[in-house]
């Protein structure tokens, strides 16, 4: 797969597998979804436009998002009898907080998957334990 012109080098190293393959990096249902691989989607579909507007408007939206996931989260809490609409919307802004971070983590030309290694990798600088 060759590499997009602006690209950054990161995102060229993830290997792009068929949606079959089950430890694929592109997004599907039938695979192993990575963070990598959503993060390479996330860079491919929207990339231009995220670019374009910068990081301080991208990361208002992504305080927005965050706000629309305290409220699920509210409307889902222990003692609550959250609706089937509500669940819903509750993994909906778990997933839209996702993308808009693997967005702003694109246009800062951060690799989310190789900043998480201190999380998983002992010895690594800032491991929390």
């Amino acid at each position: 797969m060759s590499v997009r012109a602006g690209c950054p080098a990161w995102l060229g190293r993830i290997t792009l597998r068929p949606m079959s393959t089950p430890d694929s990096n592109t997004p599907s249902r039938t695979g192993t979804l990575t963070i990598s691989g959503f993060q390479r989607f996330i860079f491919d579909k929207y990339y231009a436009t995220d670019s374009a507007r910068g990081t301080p408007p991208t990361f208002m939206w992504f305080i927005e998002e965050i706000g629309e996931l305290s409220t699920a989260l509210a409307n889902n809490a222990p003692g609550k009898q959250p609706t089937a609409e509500q669940r819903g919307n509750l993994e909906e802004e778990f997933a839209d907080v996702f993308a808009w971070l693997c967005t702003l983590a694109n246009i800062n030309n951060v690799d989310l998957a190789a900043a998480l290694d201190k999380y998983l990798v002992k010895g690594v600088e800032g491991v929390k334990s």
